[in-house]
Order: structure tokens, then sequence, then C-alpha cells
């Protein structure tokens, strides 16, 4: 996970528990997991009005696909 450890992210959480309190950090984490899940849903809706993107997007992962079993 971008090349943090246990200890690293205890740092973190323990910064933004003294920075924020006990109180707001639930309210914070709320509010970024409802922000990720509609800039996904809004992604999902460009990929289907936009012609032709869902097409380079499926084609993509073919070739990923491909990628990987190559490498093996």
């Amino acid at each position: 996970m971008f090349g943090l450890g246990t200890p690293e992210l205890v740092v973190i959480f323990a910064i933004a528990f003294l920075v924020f309190g006990g109180k707001k950090l639930p309210e914070i984490g709320s509010g970024l997991g409802k922000g990720i899940t509609s800039f996904k849903k809004g992604l999902r809706e460009a990929e289907e009005s936009v012609p032709g993107v869902k097409e380079a997007t499926s084609i993509k992962k073919e070739i990923d696909e491909v990628k990987e079993t190559i490498k093996g």
C-alpha cells in the first residue's frame, strides 16, 4: 500500500486522531467513503455516455490480461 508499513500507518492514524479528535474522525471517514463512491459512479456514467470509451477500456483490460499471461 504505497510502500507504507504498519508502523507508518499507526503514526499517521495517531496524528490524525490528535489533529481531528475522536468525534470528527468517523465523520471524515464517512465523507471520504461517500466521495470515493460518488467519484466511481461518475466515472462509470462517463464511460457509458461517451461512445468508444467503454470499448477502449475493455480492449485495455484484454491487453493487460494477455501481458500477464505472457509474463506468467
